[in-house]
């Protein structure tokens, strides 16, 4: 049981540094006050409306853009804190009824247990399906 336990806090340990170090970006692409596009890692396509610049210089009328992109930076940690003996006693209580919740949730029930056993069956002076069937003719 405890080498289930030092497992299970190893393995949140490691998720906990891996998602606290991530690093990602969102981009975004809109068209007008409507969300086109979405991605996670790479630059948006676009819809296909964006204005190009005008061929003339001296033209002194120029339309406004419909189309804007947005950029979304989530930056990870760059240096882990080691200090594990700053944990408050409320943080101590959390994880410790984390882990044994989440460990009971695997026990296995060894015998299986029958509500039915103290009742019997009913017993049957008709058959039922048979009184309640209709035929057309």
């Amino acid at each position: 049981m405890k080498k289930i336990v030092h497992k299970i806090l190893a393995l949140i340990m490691v998720l906990v540094v891996l998602f606290s170090t991530l690093s990602f970006t969102v981009n975004m692409h809109y068209c007008g006050d409507t969300l086109v596009e979405t991605t996670l890692f790479h630059e948006v396509k676009g819809c296909g409306m964006n204005m190009e610049k005008p061929l003339t210089e001296n033209c002194s009328i120029t339309k406004k853009n419909c189309c804007e992109n947005e950029q979304l930076v989530q930056n990870g940690q760059d240096e882990l804190q080691l200090n594990v003996d700053k944990i408050s006693f409320q943080q101590q209580i959390f994880l410790v009824s984390f882990v044994y919740t989440y460990i009971s949730l695997f026990e296995s029930v060894d015998k299986k247990v029958s509500l039915f056993k103290a009742y019997k069956p009913p017993l049957v002076v008709r058959q039922i399906f048979k009184i309640d069937e209709t035929y057309l003719i």
